[in-house]
């Protein structure tokens, strides 16, 4: 395909996205005035399903001055009148449904009470989501929440499961898609996004109005067949679809001609079709996460950002670009139902230590959450986004940095946009939606001016014979 129809595509989609910024509910293209600071890389390690009572709630008990909304409660009365006494999340992760409607059930309007509702929480279970972690359990987030900064009004963007928080983490929404993860394609093991191979999620035009099933792929007219050139039927969909292109902070940084890379797993064998559509064939099953294969431009066109587990190699050689992603590599580190606490928490160490370790670590600001639920218990209600639509459940977040304040709390309320409105104001980037161009960028847990802080030691401990994983509790849910 010659260059000029590429970039004609690509104008013509500008263009919509200009005009899209005419809209109320839309946001200001402008760049950011870029943040003078010290910070030369944002690093986001990304994480499953987990509240913040789950995992910071009992080290708020003896914490009290860093969680004014309080720990973890000594009992929770449910919207049936049961009363339930939190208890210790095994090195197992429990297996706790956490489809959309089972996040939706236990917010109750707000009231945090009908936890009773998920798949997995009943009295037969021993109320299994009413559980959190101790902070003996997972020493190194509890010397990361001691040492530097923690936010406690941090909630997930929406009531969804994990390929929704995905496509958020890059775009500052879920593009009109909605309900649960995406069901059908090959295997969902394999992927959820745009080589899956006939995935299809819920996908609504507006807010609250009538849903359809659309590919599990977030297109771009413009895409094209890296290997001809030629331009891909569907905006890289491999069906006709009604879902929009969107913009994600990786067309942000690539247009600032900055760094950028997503650390997660990769397909070991995609198969493309006639037309150059791939499908995924073979992967280790955490591709699910790896964000950049749902986004149509991302897999065919950006797919050199997606990369293996080479964090650890970077972050030691201090060549890390100016943002990136880390999603588990697998299974077993990445804090999921089913898998252990202990191996998620030694990953967690081995990452930021070579942060800390390496030549980048007086640049760089890392930030450690989960994406949704899980769903355990949180006692504090969410509110709803700039776009009109209701966040989710709290979630944890830490803030790690020579320049965030030490022993702080963050309470002003945010989402994951306020990750991407730290970058772009960092960077001086325009923001994506009006989620991320309203959402607070974490501005009161950093002092640019104060003695940098210095790493704090990181341990890895052995995991109980026999409690590394249950695979039984593993599957996502469609």
């Amino acid at each position: 395909m010659p260059s000029y129809r590429r970039h004609l595509s690509r104008a013509i989609v500008d263009v919509l996205a200009a005009l899209a910024l005419a809209l109320p509910t839309a946001a200001d293209a402008s760049p950011r005035p870029a943040t003078a600071s010290p910070i030369q890389h944002v690093v986001v390690i990304y994480l499953e399903n987990h509240t913040f009572d789950s995992v910071l709630g009992f080290w708020c008990l003896t914490n009290a001055a860093r969680c004014p909304d309080g720990g973890m409660p000594a009992v929770v009365t449910l919207s049936n009148g049961a009363k339930v006494r939190p208890s210790v999340e095994p090195n197992v992760v429990p297996g706790v449904e956490h489809r959309t409607r089972d996040q939706v059930a236990a917010i109750d309007g707000g009231k945090m009470d009908g936890w009773q509702n998920i798949p997995g929480c009943q009295a037969t279970t021993g109320y299994a989501c009413f559980s959190g972690i101790m902070p003996s359990q997972e020493p190194n987030v509890t010397q990361l929440a001691s040492s530097f900064a923690i936010s406690d009004k941090t909630f997930s963007m929406q009531n969804s499961p994990s390929w929704f928080g995905h496509l958020y983490a890059v775009a500052a929404s879920t593009d009109g898609f909605t309900g649960s993860n995406p069901a059908g394609g090959v295997q969902s093991a394999k992927g959820w996004g745009c080589d899956s191979g006939g995935g299809t999620a819920l996908w609504s035009a507006t807010l609250g109005g009538a849903t359809s099933s659309q590919p599990s792929c977030v297109p771009d007219p413009g895409v094209t067949n890296p290997a001809t050139g030629q331009v891909l039927p569907n905006g890289g969909a491999d069906a006709p679809t009604l879902a929009q292109y969107t913009p994600t902070i990786m067309d942000r940084l690539n247009a600032a001609s900055l760094s950028w890379k997503i650390y997660g797993a990769q397909c070991i064998q995609e198969i493309p079709d006639a037309t150059g559509i791939d499908t995924c064939q073979q992967s280790n099953g955490a591709y699910i996460w790896s964000i950049c294969p749902s986004f149509a431009e991302c897999l065919y066109q950006q797919s050199g950002g997606l990369q293996p587990t080479q964090f650890i190699a970077d972050a030691h050689s201090g060549s890390l670009p100016a943002f990136s992603v880390v999603t588990p590599d697998n299974f077993v580190n990445s804090w999921h139902n089913g898998a252990s606490v202990i191996t998620g928490d030694n990953w967690v160490g081995q990452l930021v230590s070579q942060v800390m370790k390496g030549p980048d670590w007086g640049s760089t600001a890392i930030f450690i959450t989960w994406d949704d639920c899980g769903c355990f218990y949180d006692q504090v209600s969410p509110g709803v986004n700039p776009d009109g639509t209701p966040q989710g459940p709290r979630v944890p977040l830490l803030i790690v940095s020579p320049y965030a304040k030490p022993g702080y709390t963050d309470t002003t309320a945010t989402t994951f946009a306020g990750i991407l409105a730290y970058t772009e104001q960092t960077f001086g980037l325009a923001p994506l939606s009006v989620n991320d161009a309203g959402a607070y960028s974490f501005a009161n847990a950093f002092d640019y001016s104060q003695t940098p802080l210095r790493s704090v030691p990181m341990v890895t401990r052995p995991v109980p014979y026999g409690e590394h994983i249950a695979w039984s509790q593993g599957s996502q849910d469609s």
